[in-house]
């Protein structure tokens, strides 16, 4: 059996998480949100009432946490902590813990290595996947969508202020696309799926046709 890794990267409100769970799913992938390791990382930071700017402290601490995935659930030392990454301090922090090199390249060899106990075939998401994590990825989908159409989902999922939604969306797409470690940009070889104006139906079964035309 050949190895069959789909990356699905893209800003926050594309669906990225919906779309690529689904997809796994439809397809017989197992599924990784990379986001939540850095979200879990991040949590651990906070916990050791660590500075998010201080790299060495901050990377100390992610290169001793016993951080992965089962089931959907985020594991932190063995704890699922799949809710309380959710929660806002860990929102408002995790980019700048993320844009931590050190971080970086010790949570890329944690994807790494969990693909590979799946046995090289999984549906991964997150923002550098395709461009860092998985360069030689079988296929590689860019999910975007327009501002205000994200800040209009995130404003739903969440209860927020559309305006104040669309500010932090703004804020987070500039941070994470300037950061000299691994910037979200769009992956050589991606294919671009606009989600704009497509329904969640629309852009699965895009991405699963993408799928199955790589994987015959």
């Amino acid at each position: 059996m050949s190895d069959l890794i789909v990356t699905v990267d893209g800003p926050s409100g594309t669906g990225k998480s919906t779309v690529s769970r689904a997809v796994a799913s439809r397809v017989g992938l197992p599924h990784l949100d990379t986001g939540a390791f850095y979200r879990a990382a991040t949590l651990a930071v906070i916990r050791e009432e660590v500075d998010p700017d201080d790299d060495r402290a901050v990377a100390h601490v992610v290169d001793h946490a016993v951080l992965d995935q089962e089931e959907g659930e985020m594991l932190l030392d063995g704890v699922n902590v799949s809710k309380e990454i959710r929660g806002p301090k860990v929102t408002a922090t995790v980019s700048r813990v993320a844009a931590n090199p050190e971080v970086r390249r010790i949570l890329v060899s944690h994807q790494r290595q969990w693909v590979a106990r799946h046995g090289g075939r999984a549906v991964v998401e997150g923002r550098d996947i395709g461009s860092v994590v998985f360069p030689d990825a079988t296929l590689k989908v860019f999910l975007d969508a327009r501002p205000e159409v994200r800040a209009g989902r995130r404003a739903v999922e969440t209860g927020d202020d559309h305006a104040s939604v669309l500010e932090d969306l703004e804020r987070r797409d500039r941070f994470d696309s300037s950061r000299t470690a691994s910037p979200l940009t769009v992956p050589e070889g991606a294919v671009v799926v606009d989600t704009s104006d497509l329904s969640f139906d629309e852009v699965v079964e895009r991405v699963v046709e993408l799928v199955r035309g790589r994987s015959v």
